[in-house]
C-alpha cells in the first residue's frame, strides 16, 4: 500500500449528459366541438351519410332540396317518417350524402341512416323508432339470374308451333 493518491476513474463526455426524459404521448382535448351527429344507411346498392344538428328544420340530399331530390311522394314521406315518428321536424336540421342504387333504394338507405343519427343524439326514440321498424335494416336484394333462365324465374317464351 503505497502513500500516493487513487487516480479519478476517466469519465467520457457523453455520461455527463442526462439522459432525455421518455416522451409520453397525451391527448390533446380539441377545441372544436362538432355539432354534428352521424348515422349510416344501407338499401339494396345504396348508401346514405346522414349528418344531424339542433336547428330549424332543414332538410338537404346531396346538396339540394328534399322534395327537389325525391320526386316521388311515398319517398318523400318515406325520408320525414323517423322525424315525424319522434316529433321533431323542426327540431333538426338533416345533411344527407347519398349514392349507388335507384331512389327507392336511396330513400331506404336515408331513413335508416336518419333513424341512426337520432337514437345516437337521443336514446329516448330508439322505442318508438323500432316500434315503426325504422331502425331495421332491410336486407333483400336483386335474386341473381339463372342460367337456362331469362331472368331470375322468369322463363323464355315458350312456342307450340
Amino acid at each position: 500500500m503505497s502513500d500516493e493518491p487513487t487516480p479519478a476513474p476517466m469519465q467520457d463526455p457523453e455520461s455527463q449528459i442526462p439522459a432525455p426524459a421518455p416522451i409520453v404521448p397525451t391527448k390533446k382535448k380539441s377545441t372544436v366541438v362538432n355539432p354534428y351527429v352521424w348515422g349510416t344507411g344501407r338499401r339494396k346498392a345504396a348508401v346514405a351519410r346522414v349528418r344531424i344538428k339542433p336547428g330549424t328544420g332543414n332538410f338537404t340530399v346531396n346538396k339540394k332540396d328534399v322534395d327537389t331530390f325525391f320526386c316521388i311522394d311515398k319517398d318523400r314521406f318515406a325520408v320525414r317518417e323517423p322525424l315525424a315518428v319522434t316529433d321533431s321536424l323542426k327540431s333538426y336540421d338533416v345533411f344527407v350524402n347519398v349514392g349507388g342504387g335507384g331512389v327507392t333504394g336511396q330513400a331506404g338507405a336515408v331513413v335508416l341512416g336518419l333513424a341512426r343519427a337520432l337514437t345516437k343524439d337521443n336514446p329516448d326514440f330508439d322505442a318508438k323508432l323500432r316500434e315503426h321498424n325504422l331502425l331495421t335494416r332491410d336486407a333483400r336484394r336483386v335474386e341473381r339470374k339463372k342460367y337456362g333462365r331469362r331472368g331470375a324465374r322468369r322463363s323464355f317464351q315458350f312456342s307450340k308451333r
